[in-house]
């Protein structure tokens, strides 16, 4: 029978707006691992979100930037205890932290600022909280050279292990091949890139009106072309090492990838014959990883299908409610093995970002 962590002083935990915060004796008491079958494991969100206060004075102060009207925005900015207290309560060991690219569109060299900005402090909160935290860069892709310089410093000197990406930089495709320098330096140092997408602007008037659309299909629909893109471009064969974890389960993608592989022999007109892929377009979600945030078991029984268990990385959005008990969530599903949902709950993640399990 699969067990879950048991906390002790647990009475003590309650909820606070979006956050979880204990008591004084309850966050006085031992975390107990997490088991599947009593095998431990340690549990590794691989999406969870921060920002950073430093950046505000390059944003003339202007704190809806980094904080909108969204549950959960203000705990971007990290309360330790408030952070800590929220992870035990949802069962996870370490967050892999990222900050949401906002500056795609800014000034090239005011964006630079807050990437220098957001790598040193995100370095610096990991490296003080090293058995919690590890952290993903943050880069100027505009200008592709300069990403590359700022990920060989995040991964070689600030000891980040890898960089979270939108899913565009303005109306820039990541298969564009300006972006080839910074995908050849992320395989040489087997740095991972998350990819976070940030909606599609052209769309934003269908959207507009209740349901949040821009959020709820803009996202996924961000990751998709993304995706695609990369693999129907040749990008995942230029550089067949490249680390990609997607966000939200890979968006609508892997719910639909057959549709894929015939498109080009439906219509041929539409395919680029310079352009020939090493193998069917459904076969390179094989070498992404996806992660679980994604709502029902179903849904993941779904992806494993699609993808493989050994692809599948815990997720939650933190501090943005969508998936309040991620750990939960993988105990549920019946189709991930004991061996799977060790792997999924955070040995694939270790291996992947090189953490120690």
């Amino acid at each position: 029978m699969t067990s879950r962590r048991e906390f002790l002083g647990a009475a003590g935990a309650l909820f606070c707006g979006c956050g979880l915060l204990r008591s004084a004796h309850a966050q006085a008491q031992r975390r107990v691992a997490v088991a599947v079958n009593g095998k431990p494991v340690k549990t590794i969100d691989v999406h969870a979100h921060c920002a950073f206060a430093e950046t505000l004075p390059l944003l003339d102060n202007d704190r809806s930037v980094l904080v909108n009207n969204v549950r959960g925005a203000e705990e971007a900015f990290v309360d330790i205890n408030q952070r800590f207290a929220a992870m035990d309560q949802q069962k996870v060991d370490m967050e892999v932290l990222s900050v949401n690219p906002f500056w795609y569109r800014r000034d090239r060299d005011n964006a630079a600022q807050i990437v220098k900005v957001n790598n040193e402090k995100m370095a610096e909160l990991c490296a003080k909280h090293s058995d919690r935290f590890a952290g993903f860069c943050s880069l100027t892709l505009q200008d592709p050279q300069l990403a590359v310089q700022e990920l060989e410093t995040a991964i070689r000197r600030q000891g980040l292990k890898g960089a979270a990406i939108g899913d565009s930089v303005a109306d820039w495709e990541f298969s564009d091949p300006r972006f080839h320098p910074v995908w050849q330096k992320a395989e040489e140092l087997g740095a991972v890139l998350f990819i976070h997408p940030q909606g599609v602007a052209e769309l934003n008037r269908r959207l507009r009106g209740n349901g949040w659309l821009a959020n709820a299909i803009g996202n996924p629909l961000g990751t998709t072309i993304a995706l695609s893109k990369m693999i129907f471009e040749g990008t995942f064969d230029r550089f067949s090492g490249l680390k990609v974890i997607a966000a939200h389960g890979g968006g609508f993608l892997p719910s639909y990838a057959d549709r894929s592989d015939h498109a080009c022999l439906v219509g041929p007109a539409n395919c680029d014959p310079n352009v020939k892929l090493a193998k069917k377009p459904t076969e390179y979600l094989r070498q992404i990883w996806f992660d679980s945030l994604i709502f029902s078991p179903e849904a993941i029984r779904h992806l494993q299908a699609q993808v493989g268990a050994s692809q599948i990385v815990l997720g939650s959005d933190y501090p943005y409610p969508w998936a309040m008990a991620p750990v939960d969530h993988i105990f549920a599903c019946d189709s991930l093995n004991d061996e799977q949902k060790l792997d999924v709950l955070g040995r694939t993640a270790a291996k992947l970002l090189n953490i120690a399990a």
